[in-house]
């Protein structure tokens, strides 16, 4: 591809360098100067700088640079045209998605969103209030060309290609976010991208509660119902407004929830004198505070100081990133991977 794409400079490098070698190999015959000057002379002539002559011409020297300049006209207008039918070509147009295939191949650790409607619109928001690295797949032109006004990096594909996942790097990000408009879309891609990632966290749309069951089933690590959570939003906010304010005001802090989850080997907790909360001071040596610790379907919330972390559990913390990052070095080689909880 590289090279496909670098044949069409080939022909003017080589004309341009043809030309000045043989000028300045002109001026060395006929005048006797050194390279040095024979190529400033050979520059200045085809650039039409017009600085003068390095010392005063003979006759067959005013010869070399008339065809110089001749040379140098025709090598411009070649060149001139082969833009001309490189630009005609999509040339450029290669060249840009060749460097975005470039930066889409660096990305790692981002999240990938599917579909930039009204909900996708609002996940990147936020995404990218957080400073999270995102990357969208949308299929529509017009939606890609207002992402990419809002200085979001969009690949205009199919999501639901096998092709598309792995070029945007299903393997190397940390979630897939999947908010197509209707749920067999959506089903498609989860059970695509489960397919070639096992470890990918995916969260994804259904407007039903039958399409939910049936992601789940596919591999969708949680399935969002828009009108669902709505719904629930709104009867929390009648039933309890200030736990939803205090939520709200959370979303615009420096404070986080994060899931810190541990691993499944035992020998990972060898180290730990006492894997109480007492005997480990994790409140006090982080800062951090930890709400509730979910083991399989059992969720432990506000735990007192004599439960034992162990493994397979997950921890899920409030606080700051500069305490949350305390905690994640305190817990070491026993934590597995750190997920983040948008309220």
């Amino acid at each position: 591809m590289l090279s496909d794409l670098s044949k069409p400079w080939i022909g003017p490098i080589v004309s341009l360098g043809t030309l000045v070698l043989l000028g300045a190999f002109g001026y060395r015959l006929t005048e006797g100067w050194d390279w040095g000057d024979c190529l400033w002379m050979v520059l200045i002539t085809i650039s039409t700088i017009g600085f003068g002559e390095v010392e005063p011409l003979s006759a067959l020297g005013r010869v070399v640079t008339v065809l110089i300049v001749g040379g140098g006209l025709l090598v411009v207008q070649i060149t001139l045209q082969r833009l001309i039918r490189l630009f005609e070509s999509g040339y450029f147009r290669r060249m840009s998605e060749l460097r975005f295939r470039r930066m889409l191949r660096s990305m790692q650790d981002h999240v990938i969103l599917c579909g930039f409607g009204r909900i996708g619109q609002e996940i990147a928001e936020q995404l990218q209030y957080e400073g999270i690295q995102l990357l969208i797949i949308e299929l529509d032109s017009s939606r890609q060309r207002v992402a990419e006004e809002r200085g979001y990096k969009v690949l205009l594909a199919d999501a639901t290609l096998d092709e598309t996942l792995l070029l945007a790097g299903i393997k190397k990000c940390r979630s897939l976010v999947v908010t197509l408009p209707n749920d067999a879309a959506n089903l498609y891609v989860v059970l695509s991208a489960r397919g070639l990632s096992s470890e990918c966290r995916l969260i994804a749309r259904a407007e039903s509660e039958e399409a939910s069951n049936k992601l789940k089933l596919a591999g969708a690590n949680i399935v969002v119902s828009p009108y669902v959570a709505a719904g629930r939003t709104m009867a929390a906010t009648a039933l309890r407004p200030i736990a939803v304010d205090f939520l709200d005001l959370l979303a615009g802090s420096e404070c986080e929830i994060e899931e810190f989850f541990l691993t499944n080997e035992l020998d990972k907790f060898k180290d730990l004198d006492n894997r109480s909360l007492s005997g480990l001071e994790l409140g006090r040596q982080s800062g951090a505070l930890i709400l509730a610790i979910r083991e399989g379907v059992n969720l432990i919330a506000n735990p007192g100081w004599d439960v034992e972390i162990g493994p397979g559990q997950v921890l899920v913390v409030l606080g700051s990133k500069n305490e949350l990052d305390k905690l994640r070095e305190i817990l070491g080689e026993t934590l597995s991977s750190v997920e983040k909880i948008n309220p």
